[in-house]
């Protein structure tokens, strides 16, 4: 991936990083803005590196904003507003297919925790038990059913979107995207939307609350491997070129306390994860969300690295009509130059 890094760059990013364990609590923190999508656990990379201090120690002054959605992140990020960007792998694909050097920098997990089909509880009590049935199902006007994620093109989208192309049901159904946590549970239980895609917390909160039920989970490991066949970066960390070689010892920092921020989650139990990163995800119970994030631990990407076979397993997935994305090769979007050299740190 080094043709991405030119060679002053580079020694710039080896020396921040080796000095970067010893940056004192008194040094000038460097400004930066870090944006996740949605208020759900997934995206506790960022949170941790924010509440643990990991930003802090790399000698940031890092401000940790939502964007509302995975396509409003990217934009922010393609803006020039935001350093860093977390979500779905095809937002930097998106990006570098326009032109605007998108980046992915350290990917976060390996199968999806956002591909679980929840469907409204009054609908599986009338016997809807499958895709197919929910697919052939028609709304009380008439019109097709409506599947709810939180932005069209976002990691909710582009999975569930491939999962029901692949079982020929995408034409008979609408996909609509609500927004965050709060936007999407509410539109799901006053049922202006039939079906709700998201992770599995979402899933224990809805029937909790008895809002709905499970229709069919994509993450679920049996189906994973059966249709998708093994481990893809499914959500990544990432960045525009530009904003690389406009700061790179920063871009380092950045990415150095989000690969310790992700060693530490790996360490501690969800109960202890979860008293960090409450603030990030109070809009769904305790109980859910570290029901969500023992399922995150297990699905999380402890080693850091994008490799060929995992990449050209998602091909699949991310290069079709749908997304709208032309192939690229690995070397075009994906560099593993700073996660590297966090990992020598």
């Amino acid at each position: 991936m080094a043709p991405f890094i030119t060679r002053r760059s580079a020694v710039q990013i080896v020396a921040s990083a080796g000095a970067m364990a010893a940056t004192p609590s008194w040094a000038q923190a460097k400004a930066a803005r870090a944006i996740y999508p949605v208020a759900v656990p997934i995206y506790y990379a960022q949170y941790v590196a924010d509440r643990g201090g990991f930003f802090k120690d790399a000698g940031l002054d890092c401000k940790l904003t939502q964007g509302g959605s995975g396509v409003k992140t990217r934009e922010i990020v393609a803006s020039g507003q935001a350093d860093l960007g977390i979500g779905d792998i095809t937002h930097p694909m998106q990006l570098a297919n326009h032109g605007r050097g998108g980046r992915a920098l350290m990917p976060v997990d390996t199968r999806s925790n956002s591909a679980v089909f929840i469907i409204r509880k009054d609908l599986a009590d009338q016997g809807i038990k499958t895709l197919e049935a929910f697919a052939n199902w028609k709304r009380p006007d008439g019109r097709k059913p409506i599947i709810s994620v939180s932005s069209i093109g976002g990691t909710n989208h582009v999975w569930s979107s491939y999962y029901m192309e692949l079982f020929g049901l995408d034409q008979k159904v609408t996909f609509l995207g609500t927004g965050n946590v709060d936007t999407m549970l509410g539109s799901f239980k006053t049922k202006q939307v039939d079906v709700l895609v998201n992770a599995a917390g979402i899933l224990k909160e809805c029937e909790e609350q008895g809002w709905g039920t499970l229709l069919f989970d994509g993450g679920d490991e049996a189906n994973w491997n059966k249709y998708i066949g093994g481990k893809i970066p499914v959500t990544a960390h990432f960045t525009l070129q530009a904003t690389i070689d406009k700061d790179p010892a920063k871009m380092q920092a950045i990415v150095t306390a989000l690969w310790r921020a992700t060693q530490w989650i790996k360490t501690h139990t969800p109960e202890e994860i979860y008293g960090v990163i409450e603030p990030f995800v109070a809009s769904t119970s305790r109980d859910a969300n570290i029901f969500d994030i023992d399922l995150m631990k297990k699905i999380t990407d402890f080693e850091g690295i994008i490799d060929a076979a995992s990449y050209q397993r998602g091909s699949k997935v991310w290069f079709r009509e749908m997304t709208g994305i032309k192939p690229l090769k690995m070397e075009e979007v994906v560099t593993t130059t700073f996660v590297e050299a966090a990992k020598k740190a």
